[in-house]
């Protein structure tokens, strides 16, 4: 069963964690890796503690300064999914499908050059920003890291390059951090905040 949260609680949660997040820089060591890491020698293997299999690395957070490797839970890895299948949307030109992962709500917002709020605005501001294929490019996103804030939210930062020509408006690097929540219709985005 879902644990229903009042929206009061959403957006106290997005806006605590707002100011926190612009500021932190995303480590480049936060590299969301697919392949087990090399086992440790035991040259490198502290004595006293015990090597850690089948983890995944990840850029720790305050709890996981000490180990780097985390076994990523269930809800981390339905987060990662949905990012990565933005960015399948994306490249294949489908705005529609790529911003079907934010909630659709009047309450969702997008913080970017502008602020916009609500689903649809989301949406149209897309559709008019990314006319044509090739003002898309090609959407790459690099150094996931998802962190539980409870059953139902969670925050994913990382950084994205999108690849296109010049005349298309050139290439373009950023950040970017994102709450999102956990609904019947699966993980939803509720606050993308993109620089």
């Amino acid at each position: 069963m879902m644990r229903r949260t009042p929206r009061r609680t959403a957006r106290s949660i997005a806006a605590t964690l707002l100011c926190p997040l612009a500021l932190m820089s995303v480590p480049a060591t936060a590299q969301l890796a697919l392949q087990p890491p090399p086992r440790p020698t035991p040259q490198t293997a502290p004595a006293n503690k015990p090597v850690a299999q089948d983890t995944v690395p990840r850029a720790g957070t305050s709890s996981d300064q000490n180990n780097p490797l985390h076994t990523a839970s269930r809800d981390e890895l339905d987060v990662v999914k949905v990012i990565v299948g933005q960015e399948k949307a994306w490249n294949s030109g489908d705005i529609e499908g790529f911003v079907k992962n934010y909630k659709d709500s009047p309450e969702t917002i997008f913080i970017g050059k502008q602020l916009d709020k609500g689903y649809k605005a989301i949406l149209e501001d897309y559709r008019h920003d990314y006319i044509t294929r090739a003002s898309m490019g090609t959407l790459t996103y690099s150094e996931l890291e998802v962190t539980p804030l409870s059953d139902s939210f969670a925050i994913c930062t990382g950084r994205y390059h999108l690849d296109r020509g010049r005349r298309d408006g050139g290439p373009a690097d950023g950040l970017f951090s994102l709450v999102l929540e956990k609904t019947e219709q699966g993980w939803k985005i509720i606050l993308d905040h993109t620089t």
